[in-house]
């Protein structure tokens, strides 16, 4: 369980954009973007079911708490931010299909990078031959590419194929995960992409694949479930904050 102090909810929307924020320049700083095409939006607490996302056409190690969007999930901007007010359409297409859908889910991330984009393109999907990967054993959703998600008619087949799951491939596109918090969010795409690096690296010798016994894949993937490994989220949330900390101004405002 996520303790009370920690949730989301109990958190300002100044809070939460100054956290979103971290989470972009993290995002750069582990190199897991692509130009200004990929997104991160975070719920704003409340009632309106309101939720942020960055401006289209900054980097994310140019995205700050002010340059935020707000907009609602019919697509309205309710507050333009510093960064002028516009968005990515497919962005807001993936993103409002997820935080109508999951409101448990306060914070989703998706990215295109090289490792994310070759694993989604590969039929059998994520294996389960890491310890990182088994995070996701029986836990990880796919979607079938539609093209560049601009139709929000697609927003019913994303939720639907998400499920209850907080990760999922996008066929021959890309990752995206989410969270119940920002700090939880950072988790799930941290270790997702590291699981993809750690198969293309294990495929590309050549020489044959040891599978865990299912046991051991259901026991390691329970063991990333609440309870012993949850609440060393938010420890390790704070210290890769701490690895960016000189950006801290900059990204704070």
């Amino acid at each position: 369980m996520i303790p009370e102090h920690l949730r989301h909810d109990a958190k300002s929307e100044a809070e939460v954009r100054v956290e979103l924020a971290a989470l972009y320049r993290l995002v750069a700083h582990l190199r897991m973007t692509d130009l200004i095409y990929t997104h991160i939006s975070a719920r704003v607490p409340g009632p309106e079911h309101h939720f942020l996302i960055n401006p289209y056409g900054l980097l994310f190690s140019e995205v700050t708490a002010s340059s935020l969007v707000k907009v609602d999930l019919d697509g309205n901007v309710i507050e333009k931010g510093a960064g002028g007010g516009v968005i990515n359409p497919a962005g807001f297409t993936i993103h409002s299909a997820l935080h109508h859908a999951r409101p448990d889910l306060t914070c989703i991330v998706h990215t295109h990078t090289a490792a994310g984009i070759a694993i989604s393109t590969q039929k059998q999907g994520l294996l389960p031959i890491t310890q990182h990967a088994l995070k996701f054993h029986g836990r990880l959703s796919y979607h079938g590419y539609e093209g560049i998600a601009t139709d929000h008619e697609e927003r019913e087949r994303l939720a639907r194929d998400l499920g209850t799951n907080k990760a999922m491939i996008l066929r021959n596109h890309g990752l995206l995960v989410g969270g119940r918090t920002i700090p939880e969010a950072f988790d799930q795409i941290y270790f997702l992409e590291r699981a993809c690096q750690a198969q293309l690296a294990a495929q590309s010798g050549g020489a044959e694949l040891i599978w865990p016994p299912k046991s051991v894949r259901d026991h390691v993937a329970s063991q990333y479930d609440d309870g012993g490994y949850a609440p060393w989220i938010e420890p390790a949330w704070q210290a890769v904050l701490r690895d960016i900390a000189s950006q801290r101004e900059s990204y704070a405002g």
